[in-house]
């Protein structure tokens, strides 16, 4: 017998305040009831896993892309299986949604003294200076003492991991005092790295080869730069060059497939053209913006 579910009607944004949250406790009880969803009972944590690391990495995808259509349902996709950790773990015995959201809160109230509390802080760096201190202070209570770095998730991407590990030490004075000092860096490491690819030894070569990326991280940090989003920007522009190399390829030779490795010097010639392809619409996008600017000041001045 048919048992409908009646959807969830959001009030207008305005007025939204997440009270529809228990409706997705709801649904997932029910797809986890003894007459839910088989494949749903079956998952456990460890199974779940996977899924949290891929909604999480559609959620980036979306907001690089700044699709918010795309956004919306992709933070759906993420909340749920937020909901559905603690559904499991509430048939665990170890906590509830409930759980979730009061430690969390806490923990933000605990955090922002300056705003719950009569800590007087300026600006961001001050307030992460201090997150960093309570966070260690609330690690002198617990039983088991964990190091300045054990916080980063080990299953974070490298890039990121780097990053997050050079913004904890920095914040216990482990740092160079200024950007001199990471740029100076990176040239010791890839002189290092010359020295390895000399050598031949290539347990060597990786190793000098991730300390010049930590370098170059430690250096991106320090100019403010996310190395995480910088290399994907790179290759969002690599992929949509390489896409017109694929095009020319394809209409003027017959594809990859058909003629195999093309000569170098076309396929530079290919890469070229697409530069000068975004060149071009650069500036028309440039021009067409310095118009715009050029008539609102005229509308200015006649006002």
């Amino acid at each position: 017998m048919p048992r409908p579910f009646a959807p969830v009607k959001s009030p207008p944004l305005t007025e939204q305040e997440g009270s529809t949250y228990p409706r997705l406790v709801e649904l997932m009880r029910r797809l986890l009831a003894p007459d839910g969803c088989p494949w749903d009972k079956e998952q456990t944590m460890a199974s779940l896993r996977r899924y949290v690391l891929e909604e999480a990495c559609e959620v980036v995808d979306a907001i690089d892309r700044e699709d918010m259509a795309e956004l919306r349902d992709e933070l759906g996709d993420l909340l749920l299986q937020v909901v559905f950790l603690g559904e499991v773990a509430r048939e665990r015995g170890d906590f509830g949604p409930d759980d979730v959201i009061s430690a969390i809160v806490d923990k933000l109230v605990r955090r922002h003294p300056h705003v719950f509390g009569d800590l007087q802080l300026e600006g961001s760096e001050a307030v992460l200076d201090n997150w960093e201190r309570l966070k260690a202070k609330e690690r002198e209570h617990k039983t088991e003492r964990r190091g300045v770095l054990d916080s980063i998730p080990k299953s974070m991407p490298a890039l990121v991991r780097a990053q997050r590990m050079g913004e904890k030490v920095r914040r216990v004075g482990f740092d160079w005092p200024d950007a001199s000092g990471p740029r100076a860096k990176v040239d010791e490491e890839l002189g290092e790295l010359d020295r390895a690819v000399l050598s031949g030894d290539s347990a060597r070569i990786e190793s000098e080869f991730g300390d010049a990326l930590y370098a170059l991280c430690n250096l991106g940090r320090h100019h403010g730069v996310d190395a995480e989003g910088a290399l994907r920007g790179t290759m969002r522009t690599f992929e949509r060059r390489f896409a017109h190399v694929e095009e020319r390829v394809e209409r003027d030779h017959g594809g990859f497939a058909s003629h195999g490795k093309l000569p170098l010097e076309i396929l530079d010639g290919y890469w070229e053209e697409a530069k000068g392809i975004e060149r071009g619409a650069l500036m028309v996008t440039s021009d067409a913006g310095d118009a715009a600017t050029a008539s609102e000041q005229q509308r200015t001045d006649r006002t």
